[in-house]
């Protein structure tokens, strides 16, 4: 057929192709007898290529020693321009060899016979000079790779460039790429054939021509090479067969895609998509070899793997998994098995596209619901070959795991990456969010995913994972799968519970989670700590131990809730046996804050909580017990707190305009003087300021009494379990310890009145109250301002002989009500409630510490029913017992029997002088108090 074809230039005559013929087969000039030079050679082939094409393999082949000497020439010239020293580079170039010479001329030439050849007869020349082209750049890539200074085949834009450079490969590129744009209008098969089939023999070295023809003819090249290496995987395999060394051409199409995915993966996607789906119509052998075809494609190129995976995903339809399923029902059950596992082993490589594959997996592997659309709907066996694949996924993934080299840390080898977890690292909150929605199967799988994952990762994957679902479960089932998870991965991490709470702790401080989070994860917490069985709990509880203080903060957090979950918290782990006494001092600060705090906002579990947890604190040392009750005292009795037991907030002293800020400079001015005269006959009282009249009242209750009697009785039994003595099995007692009390009423006495002494035991003559005015004023401010005062003495009173650390507040308060008893003008007592009330509990106190006799202790039942002067009269029967027979700890005597101390009233002299004044009152009053003259007999 070429022989046939037009002769692009005249025919010569008979004896001078002769002579042409022989010039060519001996290389020289059959005239003078010598030897033709390389380019007068050259171009004797040419002419006869022209005038005879049947010698065309011949002349090709002589042309192939043109073109290896030209680019030999060149890369010769090039290595000695660059072994040239810096100062020489501009010097002249040394001319090329005279074997050489001309021959950048000759494939000029070369270039132009051989595309007028194509334009002939572009069906018979185009695939002849195409493949001729392309394997001779094939063997001047392959021959020249290993030269000294050349690029790395890897450095695939330098090889281009130095390739492009030379005048003999571009000419040889420019050759196939016309042959190329000739016939891909018509059948390119053959010039992409060529191309594939010299890149599986010069590959990578050919890498650099497919990458430029590519660019340059995506779209064909890109249909071609898959279409061609389509034919060739039918010819060279059956579908059951997948090795790819029986399929010559596979590699070179992975290659050839690899190279163009990074600028053209767009449409590597759309043409490998349009295959897929066009494989699922009914059709011949090549299109049922498809699916087989694309899956060892993908299996062999991790990047096409990549590019493919998510636009595949996205057009898997339940249209499109129904045509599936019938096209996979027709395989034998070997192929079938063989492309599952290959589908397997292609999901555990996915990166890019993995949680979207797993996604995909997972709704279509979920059991049918009720409430699904019907158009939505997938068949069953489609549904079961997904369920099917999604287990096969999670053994495949399992073996990886557990199976790679150094994957227990036994080994230095670098353990093998596993694609498919490396790309879910970065959604492990998604996968415990998932999880936590407890659908069928679904969690389960899911579980044992983020196990596999926390396992294949560093450590932290697994205390981040358990630290999540510690934040997000709502319900004892999915706290269950945190159980569940830290069962499986302790084996494997060491340290986990201590691990996963020192994140939690470093979350919450740094702000990382909201208040309903925090909240949750303290609540799960506590609740993982006060679960008996598993070790889990008991981790949790130590490492929970070491964070005391941290958790101690947020018992000062502005949400409440975060703070009654903290202290639930701090109340389950266990305290270690010794706690640093600044960090056990926060505790309690911060302990007794919230106690106050939860009984504002009338919170009964965060007071029971709170008191839960002051208890433990108190236990823990004397020093500890001391805090506390010293914080629980100094708290009740805070101008802020007393509303809470029935209490007043003092008022400012004097007036205020408008938003105008205290200041210490204005108060000192409406004293009227900055020297302080307390004790002294020059103490000044202030009733009010001149010009703004008297003092404003204090503010009312802001609580009802049935709130205020609740909050009493609280804090009374908090401080009765703090100052409770141990029994004899190591239980409490129902005895105040005495240290105890006596820690309390020296407290007590401190916040009442900081300015006095425990010393003051006994009580001077009652002049002596004179010098004290002020004092006493500053008592009987407190009582007036806290009546929760009157409850603590009757608490003190019962661990004898406590009440006698009280003396001053007793003394002070008791000469006030002389005072005002003396200056009362009324007609009875009860005109004077507060004061009538104040002296009843203050005498039945006094006589529940044993500090008076009973005698004297029942005289508080007669004083509603007396004068003024009357109970003033018995008031100061009172003060001349106590002051001859003073309140001091030696008078009691320890009752080892009964285990609590007593005064034996009977060895301290007659008390009956101290009765006469109590006679006299009664024989004044014998009408209404006869009755009573009983309990007044000693």
């Amino acid at each position: 057929m070429l022989s046939s074809q037009p002769q692009p230039l005249p025919q010569l005559s008979p004896l001078e192709l002769s002579l042409q013929i022989k010039s060519f087969l001996s290389g020289t000039d059959p005239q003078h007898g010598h030897k033709l030079s390389p380019r007068d050679h050259a171009r004797c082939s040419l002419l006869l290529l022209q005038c005879l094409p049947p010698a065309r393999h011949a002349v090709l082949e002589h042309l192939r020693t043109v073109f290896h000497d030209s680019v030999s020439s060149f890369l010769s010239e090039r290595d000695s321009q660059d072994a040239l020293p810096p100062s020489s580079s501009s010097q002249r170039r040394p001319p090329p060899p005279p074997s050489t010479q001309g021959l950048d001329e000759v494939t000029l030439e070369v270039q132009r016979v051989l595309e007028e050849f194509i334009k002939l007869n572009p069906r018979a020349w185009a695939p002849l000079i195409s493949a001729w082209s392309i394997e001779l750049m094939g063997q001047l890539s392959s021959k020249h790779a290993g030269r000294q200074g050349m690029p790395h085949s890897a450095s695939l834009n330098e090889l281009l460039q130095l390739w492009m450079s030379c005048g003999a490969t571009r000419v040889l590129m420019d050759i196939y790429t016309h042959c190329l744009s000739t016939m891909i209008g018509s059948c390119p098969d053959a010039c992409v054939d060529a191309l594939l089939d010299t890149s599986v023999q010069h590959s990578p070295h050919f890498d650099w021509v497919v990458a430029h023809i590519g660019n340059s003819f995506p779209s064909t090249i890109i249909s071609r090479v898959l279409s061609c290496g389509l034919k060739d995987f039918c010819a060279h395999s059956s579908p059951t067969d997948t090795a790819d060394k029986r399929v010559p051409k596979l590699g070179s199409v992975v290659g050839i895609l690899g190279h163009l995915s990074s600028r053209h993966g767009q449409s590597i996607r759309q043409e490998i998509l349009r295959m897929f789906h066009e494989s699922l119509r009914p059709g011949s052998k090549q299109q049922r070899a498809t699916l087989p075809y694309l899956l060892q494609l993908a299996a062999l190129s991790p990047s096409l793997l990549g590019t493919v995976c998510q636009d595949l995903v996205d057009s898997l339809k339940p249209a499109t998994l129904s045509q599936l399923q019938q096209h996979c029902s027709t395989l034998p059950r070997e192929e079938l098995d063989n492309m599952l596992n290959l589908s397997v082993h292609l999901a555990c490589q996915t990166s890019a596209g993995a949680p979207r594959l797993l996604r995909f997996l997972l709704d279509t592997a979920m059991p049918a619901s009720v409430i699904t659309t019907p158009g939505l709907a997938v068949h069953d066996s489609v549904r079961e070959a997904c369920d099917r694949i999604v287990r096969l996924l999670l053994l495949s993934l399992q073996k990886q795991v557990y199976g790679r080299p150094g994957s227990r840390g036994t080994s230095e080898v670098q353990p093998r990456a596993v694609p498919f977890l490396e790309a879910m690292r970065g959604h492990l909150p998604e996968l415990c969010a998932e999880m936590l929605r407890l659908e069928r199967k679904r969690h389960l799988w899911i579980h044992q995913l983020i196990g596999l994952l926390c396992i294949y990762s560093s450590p932290p994957c697994s205390s981040e994972a358990l630290c999540i679902l510690l934040t997000l479960a709502q319900s004892s089932e999915e706290l269950g799968l945190a159980v569940q998870l830290h069962a499986v991965l302790s084996s494997s991490v060491q340290g986990l519970a201590q691990a996963a709470v020192t994140r939690s702790v470093a979350q919450i401080h740094a702000g990382a989670l909201t208040d309903k989070c925090a909240l949750q994860l303290l609540q799960n917490l506590a609740l993982v700590v006060q679960c008996e069985e598993g070790s889990m709990g008991r981790e949790v509880g130590m490492a929970l131990s070491e964070y005391l203080s941290d958790f101690g903060q947020l018992l000062l957090h502005s949400e409440p809730g975060v703070c009654e979950a903290a202290c639930i918290l701090l109340c389950s782990c266990p305290l270690p046996t010794s706690i640093p006494p600044s960090q056990l001092h926060i505790l309690i600060r911060s302990s007794s804050h919230f106690l106050f705090r939860s009984m504002h906002i009338r919170s009964s579990s965060g007071v029971s909580s709170a008191s839960r947890l002051l208890l433990r604190l108190c236990r823990v040392s004397s020093a500890g017990r001391k805090a506390v009750l010293n914080q629980l005292v100094e708290g009740a009795l805070h101008e802020g707190n007393a509303g809470l037991f029935g209490g007043n907030r003092p008022s400012s002293t004097g007036p205020r305009l408008g938003n105008d800020t205290a200041s210490l400079l204005e108060s000192n001015s409406h004293l009227g003087s900055a020297v302080d005269f307390s004790g002294s006959v020059w103490s000044v009282f202030h009733a009010g300021v001149i010009g703004a009249g008297l003092k404003p009242e204090e503010n009312s209750k802001q609580l009802g009494e049935e709130e205020c009697t609740e909050n009493t009785q609280s804090l009374l039994s908090l401080l009765c379990h703090c100052c409770a003595r141990k029994g004899e099995d190591g239980g409490q007692s129902t005895t105040l310890d005495p240290e105890a009390a006596k820690t309390l009423a020296v407290t007590l006495t401190e916040n009442a009145c900081p300015d006095v002494t425990n010393s003051e035991l006994a009580w001077p003559p009652e002049d002596h109250a004179r010098t004290t005015v002020q004092r006493d004023l500053l008592i009987y401010k407190c009582f007036c301002q806290n009546p929760l005062l009157f409850q603590l003495l009757h608490l003190i009173a019962q661990g004898r002989p406590a009440l006698c650390y009280c003396s001053v507040l007793l003394r002070g308060l008791l000469a006030v009500l002389l005072a005002y008893w003396e200056a009362s003008r009324h007609q009875d007592s009860v005109s004077s409630s507060w004061h009538l009330k104040a002296s009843c509990e203050l005498v039945s106190c006094m006589g529940e510490g044993q500090l008076l006799p009973p005698a004297l202790t029942n005289m508080h039942e007669m004083f509603s029913l007396l004068a003024p002067f009357e109970v003033r009269l018995l008031l100061l029967s009172v003060w001349d017992f106590i002051q001859e027979n003073g309140p001091f700890p030696q008078r009691f005597v320890f009752q080892s029997g009964r285990g609590i101390f007593t005064r034996d009233f009977s060895r301290e002299g007659d008390p009956a002088k101290y009765m006469s004044i109590v006679h006299s009152v009664l024989h004044r009053n014998v009408d209404r108090l006869g009755l009573l003259s009983g309990r007044f007999q000693l």
